[in-house]
């Protein structure tokens, strides 16, 4: 099963990206905070990671680098709500990025496109 780790201060949005993700088959685990998720990532393997740019007092693009320069193999989606951090060239490590909304179904599209792209390849027999 493929574990997600979802990082967002806020906890409704926890709430509502765990279960949306879990009806979609993902096994999901929430953290607020980037020392949370730093220790959750020590503790599991996850599969993709969907990151909130503004945590409380911490920048979720300071854990984008963390992450990239750590898990190169783990791809990054940013989901936030400020459109305007797509011009950030630190989100640009990041997979995608998709603007929070109550629709999570481009989310769910984004999920299944990065993962799809890291799958590893079956190799052709010559």
């Amino acid at each position: 099963m493929t574990r997600i780790l979802v990082v967002d201060d806020e906890a409704n949005i926890r709430l509502l990206y765990s279960q949306e993700l879990a009806d979609e088959g993902y096994e999901v685990v929430t953290a607020a905070s980037a020392a949370e998720a730093t220790e959750k990532l020590r503790e599991n393997d996850f599969q993709l990671m969907v990151l909130d740019i503004k945590l409380k007092n911490e920048s979720g693009l300071d854990l984008l680098k963390e992450v990239v320069k750590e898990r190169q193999q783990m791809p990054v989606i940013l989901c936030s709500a400020f459109s305007y951090y797509k011009e950030d060239f630190s989100a640009w490590l990041a997979d995608s990025y998709v603007v929070k909304s109550s629709d999570l179904q481009e989310l769910k599209d984004e999920i299944r496109h990065v993962l799809a792209k890291r799958a590893p390849r079956p190799q052709s027999g010559a």
